[in-house]
């Protein structure tokens, strides 16, 4: 748990919420994107206003527009630092230097705890692809679709050393996408099916075990064959 906290730099988003006299522009710019992040991922970008984002950053909507310019390229600065995150793990841990389960299980246990901790987030991104990826078209099939092919070489050397079998990398990437991030975008069906009000620590424990079991069983058989 620490070595993946320490790998992505996470810090709690809502630990300063006001920004003080002072405050050097990149908190004041974390505040702002954090309180965006979440008034996006409640409300998604046509239903949430610049007010309703000052409000929740506690400073004044000029202070957004002076950071920011206007709500759209806050919404991209917002998107970007998603997608940021998002390849700063598998850039951690699906590399050909650690074995393949390690990296596996590294990789989506930091993806759990993204959608755990930072569920706006998520939905702010599903909610983007709904919408057709306007926004960030060219970034999903440039840098995106680069990182996948990298993700793609790390698998083949680990088929190669026979620690997993041969697997299509993209399509393996989307299935551990969709696992972990339904634990966000789709807590509202879980947790009622479940029997609770919302998704317990419990909840994304049993979730996180079950993908494990699923992603890690073709690398434990490959290696039992080895």
């Amino acid at each position: 748990m620490n070595e993946i906290l320490s790998a992505r730099g996470i810090s709690d988003s809502r630990s300063s919420q006001k920004t003080r006299p002072g405050v050097p522009r990149q908190a004041a710019e974390a505040t702002i994107l954090a309180a965006a992040e979440r008034v996006f991922g409640q409300h998604g970008f046509r239903g949430t206003s610049m007010n309703e984002i000052a409000q929740e950053a506690g400073v004044p909507k000029a202070n957004i527009h002076y950071y920011f310019g206007t709500k759209e390229e806050l919404y991209r600065s917002v998107l970007e630092g998603i997608m940021t995150f998002w390849l700063h793990d598998a850039d951690y841990w699906l590399v050909p230097e650690r074995r393949a389960c390690d990296g596996f299980e590294g990789y989506i246990r930091a993806k759990m705890m993204f959608s755990r901790e930072r569920p706006d987030a998520s939905r702010i991104f599903a909610y983007e692809l709904l919408q057709g990826a306007g926004n960030i078209h060219h970034y999903l099939s440039t840098t995106l679709r680069e990182h996948v092919a990298r993700r793609g070489q790390t698998f083949a050397v680990w088929e190669e050393d026979g620690q997993m079998p041969r697997v299509d990398p993209a399509h393996l990437m989307f299935a551990i996408w969709s696992m972990t991030q339904a634990y966000a975008d789709m807590s509202a069906q879980m947790s009622a099916v479940i029997g609770n009000a919302h998704l317990l620590e419990s909840d994304f424990e049993t979730g996180l075990q079950t993908i494990l079991r699923l992603v890690l069983g073709f690398c434990n058989d490959v290696a039992g064959k080895s």
